[in-house]
């Protein structure tokens, strides 16, 4: 009855960047929708063939917007990029961190919006084929619906009642259905959530494992360096203790003011290769803790599919139950059109006795 999430909506894009919204009594100033940077997403719905761009921070969605064939994404800056929202009334604005963000964020927009134009053209000709059809269809299917849309009267006080009591089940069925399928919209927007932070964490998780692997590869030849540097940094200091040992003058003084000039070259090289070393030290432990922050967002995301699973499963049920207390209202309903027509026959006969009886009197 319900399609499993995956069959619904799909990441197929995202990025990170500052959230605006237009001011809306100046509509001028931009008023900032999120403090940080955070995951902006297209989606798309198989089942409806529809486009969305979707931001949420924390439980909070900041953009929820349908894409258009009537929207555009105009470039304003280098790093900056807007779009009106006629549904909501408003226009996001985007600021980026690179211009190339920028661009990819564009590209992906104009995809996307030449993708919504192309599936409304589809949908307009289906609409068009299902209008001719309508329109050539009889009349009287019309008054045979009409007939069989109205319900019986009913007279008898017994089976009413159990009517009564049928419809009030199927009240509390529809309630807990209505409850359940709350539930897992709620579901699926947590669902969402993940998705789209597991879709962020993968791309950094790609970008740090290349930058890991660059830097790996470039520690051992700068080890290599590193250890050459020492070695001319050694010889270099016995180079100027013998020429002060010597204690000569004049063109030994220049070559010694040479040599500690190539000495705290050499230094200053040291120290920045040692920094070098550190910060790829730090950036190999902010890769482990990436790889903990997307097993973690992996493992939520299975739980959430479990919820859904289980939700689903509830789905059916209730609706199981409910078929079954509609077949069982049918059935009633049969039993007491039967009890109707033998009270009718009873009734018939009954008067047909009293006529006799009359007509024997009257004799």
């Amino acid at each position: 009855m319900f399609p499993h999430h995956r069959e619904r909506e799909q990441p197929i894009f995202c990025s990170r960047a500052h959230v605006f919204q237009i001011d809306p009594t100046t509509k001028r100033n931009w008023i900032p929708a999120s403090k940080h940077a955070v995951t902006v997403s297209f989606f798309y719905d198989a089942n409806r063939n529809v486009y969305r761009i979707i931001s949420v921070g924390g439980t909070k969605a900041i953009i929820n917007c349908t894409v258009t064939p009537s929207m555009t994404f105009t470039k304003t800056s280098q790093k900056f990029g807007q779009w009106a929202d006629s549904r909501a009334n408003t226009v996001y604005g985007l600021g980026f961190a690179t211009e190339q963000q920028l661009h990819q964020f564009s590209e992906k927009f104009k995809e996307v919006k030449d993708a919504a134009r192309l599936a409304r053209e589809k949908s307009q000709d289906k609409e068009l084929a299902n209008t001719a059809l309508s329109i050539a269809a009889p009349q009287f299917s019309q008054d045979l619906s009409d007939e069989l849309q109205s319900p019986p009267v009913m007279c008898v006080n017994g089976p009413e009642d159990k009517l009564f009591r049928s419809q009030s089940a199927d009240i509390t069925l529809s309630s807990e259905k209505e409850r359940i399928k709350k539930m897992l919209s709620e579901g699926s927007i947590c669902e969402m959530n993940l998705e789209a932070e597991f879709f962020s964490l993968q791309d950094s998780n790609t970008k740090l494992v290349a930058a890991l692997h660059e830097a790996n590869a470039n520690v051992e030849q700068w080890k290599k360096q590193l250890t050459a540097y020492q070695e001319e940094t050694d010889r270099l200091r016995e180079q100027v203790a013998e020429l002060e040992a010597h204690g000569g003058h004049g063109p030994s003084e220049r070559l010694k003011d040479e040599l500690t000039q190539s000495l705290e070259e050499l230094e200053a090289l040291l120290k920045a290769k040692d920094e070098e070393i550190h910060i790829l030290q730090s950036k190999k432990v902010e890769y482990h803790e990436m790889e903990h922050d997307r097993d973690e967002a992996i493992h939520r995301l299975r739980e959430t599919e479990m919820r859904n699973a289980e939700l689903e499963r509830r789905i059916q049920n209730t609706e199981q139950n409910l078929n079954n207390s509609l077949e069982d209202r049918d059935r009633m309903d049969s039993e007491v059109q039967r009890a109707i027509e033998i009270l009718d026959i009873k009734i018939f006969d009954l008067n047909d006795l009293r006529q006799s009886l009359i007509k024997l009197i009257d004799k």
